[in-house]
């Protein structure tokens, strides 16, 4: 009996509980539903932002095989405006970038290459953004500017080191800084395998014999 009476106890410390705490924890409960769903809304969300971008990207490198430069270029433009968030807008942003050096807009150029090197989270695609934004300034005849572009302390190059120290090898020559530029050729030619190296033995050969 007083086993009986101990379980009732049990129990109606256990329907105390739920009635002082079941509305706590029906709030709960809604909380967790709710943010579950929306999770499931923000994925299903950025999941057709990116099928539509993709869709457009598809859309621009076909006009833009079809020769048509002018349309495709305003697609560019529009894709990454319309789809900031997306990685087809930094692709469609170096699209841009290569036309504008195409038609020598340069300047408009530099502020595709910029905006991406600012805004992608892509590590490796900010090295190859890093030095055509170079090759940009060195267009430019800036060569100071494309040197800082090089230089940025946080930057490991990796396995784009060679590519880095030619360019700044031009950028260097650039200012008449002959023995500084060829110290830097004769860096990018020690990783010859990712560079062109018959250009750096020309490169090199007229600073060392000049």
């Amino acid at each position: 009996m007083a086993e009986y009476l101990d379980e009732q106890e049990q129990w109606r410390q256990v329907v105390t509980w739920l009635r002082e705490s079941g509305p706590w924890m029906l709030a709960a409960i809604l909380v967790v539903l709710a943010a579950f769903g929306g999770w499931r809304y923000w994925q299903a969300r950025t999941t057709r932002i990116d099928l539509a971008a993709e869709a457009r990207y598809e859309q621009l490198l076909t006009t833009l095989d079809q020769g048509q430069l002018p349309l495709g270029e305003t697609m560019a433009n529009q894709l990454a405006h319309d789809y900031p968030t997306t990685p087809y807008a930094d692709q469609s942003e170096l699209i841009a970038a290569r036309l504008d050096v195409q038609n020598n807009r340069l300047t408009d150029a530099a502020t595709h290459l910029t905006h991406v090197l600012q805004h992608t989270k892509d590590p490796e695609l900010k090295l190859v953004v890093r030095l055509r934004l170079a090759r940009v300034q060195l267009g430019q005849g800036k060569p100071d500017d494309a040197l800082r572009t090089l230089a940025d302390p946080t930057v490991k190059p990796g396995v784009f080191a060679p590519s880095y120290a030619e360019v700044r090898g031009d950028a260097l020559l650039a200012k008449g800084d002959r023995a500084g530029a060829l110290q830097a050729y004769r860096q990018a030619r020690a990783g010859a395998d990712t560079v062109d190296a018959q250009l750096l033995d020309l490169k090199i050969d007229d600073l060392a014999h000049s």
